[in-house]
């Protein structure tokens, strides 16, 4: 079993989104976060997306025997942020709808400590975002309908596994609000 990652809450000064990642090998993206630009294939009754070949890929490392899939359906405005995990990583791919995805470094060594992340992602911008232990997540719904968000975790879902972080708490001091006003 690999030891776990000791994270700790940092103090961000200024409230605010921290770096808007536009392209998938952003240089500003918090060390260990991966992101995947995904196809999509529509047609006359919809589309299709693949979210992940078990052995290759965003989750070509994921274990075969505790690889868990999941999905959360949440409708428009609704924030569910922060979650941490000490040991568990993350793939998400936002299936239907489009989301605001906040990310921290609360992992108190990482030299990006405290770095935010911000990605528009999901019908509009089709990236899968590779979450690692340590990296604080959470999300808002900002399309009209609900949104879909389907995830891989590399663990069994584990409850002492996952820290939950007020989505405004005030050492993070994310800014969920409207950002072009």
């Amino acid at each position: 079993m690999s030891e776990p990652i000791e994270y700790s809450i940092p103090w961000n000064e200024e409230k605010g989104i921290g770096n808007v990642i536009l392209k998938a090998e952003a240089e500003q993206l918090i060390p260990g976060v991966k992101v995947i630009p995904y196809a999509l294939w529509p047609d006359d009754r919809g589309y299709f997306l693949e979210v992940a070949r078990m052995g290759q890929g965003g989750v070509a490392d994921f274990p075969h025997e505790s690889t868990q899939v999941s999905a959360a359906l949440s409708l428009p405005g609704t924030i569910k942020a922060f979650h941490i995990h000490r040991f568990q990583t993350d793939y998400w791919s936002p299936a239907s709808g489009m989301f605001q995805v906040a990310l921290v470094d609360l992992r108190a060594d990482s030299p990006a400590f405290g770095r935010r992340n911000t990605f528009y992602v999901g019908a509009l911008r089709p990236w899968q975002i590779l979450i690692p232990p340590g990296v604080g997540h959470g999300y808002k719904v900002i399309s009209h309908e609900p949104a879909m968000l389907v995830y891989v975790t590399n663990r069994i879902y584990n409850p002492a596994d996952e820290g939950r972080i007020a989505y405004n708490d005030p050492g993070i001091n994310y800014d969920w609000e409207l950002q072009h006003k």
